[in-house]
């Protein structure tokens, strides 16, 4: 019998570490057979600021992953966010060499490259993905895949992200120096995406938000792949210290209070509703008003949809997105958040949860781990059957396709 291929992926969040291990199963469907959760620390809006705290957590979560599964690590795609990551959007172009004019894959790497390559990277960012928006063949627009079609002239759109080389290598250094190599890197919001995305919503243009603990993602998808991607560097971790200030009270209380009782709908909330609060330098608790935490929750959140829209309305999308947005993350949770979202961002909205896995779910199947579950969907998706990336358009490879390109015109 042949052996089944088992991905890892690793999500190193602000909140949370998260390593999941999958394996494919008879039916080709990814099942998880290995988890491991820890809190984290060292990580502050989704960047590490103390290597040492950060590193101890992942090896926490991969220890607990890897004795769950009954195996070792060795390989695992790694997820990344933070504030400085941008994208760009640009057009590559090439023409066809062989005599039969037959679009194949090595075109298809070399029209990748192009819009890369035109970018103009600074010495000090990185790029992280180069993903196809839609291919042209001789003018024909809206290709999805032009390979075996016959052609002179092949263009790409393609959306392109980068971030800064300091943190990727912080962040990589943190699992590779635990003996696990970082095949992959991936943008956080689209390993959601993997998760709780249907294909008509991709299709006909959703907004993704990833609301984190201590980031939101959001990515913009329209006729099949991604249009846009944005970080926000607000997430959970602001609407608890807004509580902090707002009722006086420790964190650990006020994110117990507000993962239990918060709401962002005021008026859905009685003039007489209490909720029992730890006190600074008391241990005796104290009567606060939800109404108020509601208040100041509602306060946050405004300014947060503000704030993704701006994101929409830059990208030119905002009005054109008929499958609406799709809320995820730890902090999509809030009572009636569906409801207020609508209203704010005019258009449906709906709570993602993450699905496409089977095997051991019930830990992961909260809004929390819509990114871990996709980063191994994402992994089962371009890896080889040890996890190894076999996507042309990744962190590593482009530098691969690009040396083979040049060797063959010497």
């Amino acid at each position: 019998m042949a052996k089944a291929a088992q991905y890892a992926a690793i999500d190193v969040g602000t909140t949370k570490v998260c390593t999941l291990v999958g394996q494919t199963n008879a039916s080709g469907g990814v099942e998880v057979v290995g988890v491991g959760v820890v809190p984290s620390r060292g990580l502050q809006k989704g960047m590490v600021v103390n290597i040492d705290e950060a590193t101890d957590a992942i090896r926490a979560s991969i220890q607990r992953a890897a004795h769950s599964s009954g195996g070792q690590i060795r390989h695992a795609y790694l997820g990344i966010t933070g504030s400085h990551l941008t994208s760009v959007n640009n057009r590559g172009t090439v023409t066809m060499v062989r005599p039969d004019r037959l679009v194949a894959g090595d075109d298809v790497s070399r029209v990748m490259e192009a819009a890369r390559a035109t970018v103009g990277v600074p010495n000090n960012r990185e790029v992280i993905h180069v993903l196809p928006r839609g291919y042209t063949l001789d003018g024909q627009e809206g290709i999805r895949n032009p390979i075996g079609l016959h052609g002179f002239r092949l263009d790409v759109d393609a959306h392109i992200i980068m971030g800064a080389l300091t943190s990727i290598q912080n962040l990589t250094k943190c699992v590779e120096q635990l003996g696990v190599t970082v095949d992959d890197l991936v943008l956080e919001p689209l390993a959601s995406g993997e998760a709780v995305l249907t294909d008509d919503e991709r299709e006909n243009g959703t907004l993704l938000v990833d609301i984190g603990g201590g980031t939101t993602d959001i990515a913009v998808f329209q006729q099949g792949s991604v249009a846009h991607t944005s970080i926000i560097p607000i997430g959970g971790h602001q609407f608890t210290h807004d509580l902090v200030i707002g009722l006086r009270a420790p964190y650990a209380a006020a994110e117990a209070a507000k993962i239990a009782h918060g709401t962002v709908e005021p008026d859905g909330v009685g003039e007489d509703e209490m909720v029992e609060l730890s006190a600074f330098g008391d241990t005796a608790k104290r009567p606060v008003s939800r109404r108020l935490m509601a208040d100041i929750l509602r306060a946050r959140f405004d300014e947060l949809v503000e704030l993704v829209q701006a994101e929409v309305r830059k990208a030119g999308y905002l009005g054109l997105l008929p499958a609406g947005a799709v809320l995820t993350g730890g902090s999509s949770g809030l009572g009636h958040l569906t409801e207020v979202a609508e209203h704010l961002f005019n258009m449906p909205a709906r709570i993602g949860r993450p699905t496409g896995v089977s095997g051991l779910t019930d830990s992961i199947s909260a809004p929390a781990f819509a990114t871990s579950v996709g980063l191994l969907l994402w992994a089962a998706r371009f890896g080889d059957q040890e996890g190894r990336a076999q996507s042309g358009f990744s962190l590593t490879e482009w530098i691969q396709n690009l040396l083979t390109l040049l060797r063959s015109r010497n």
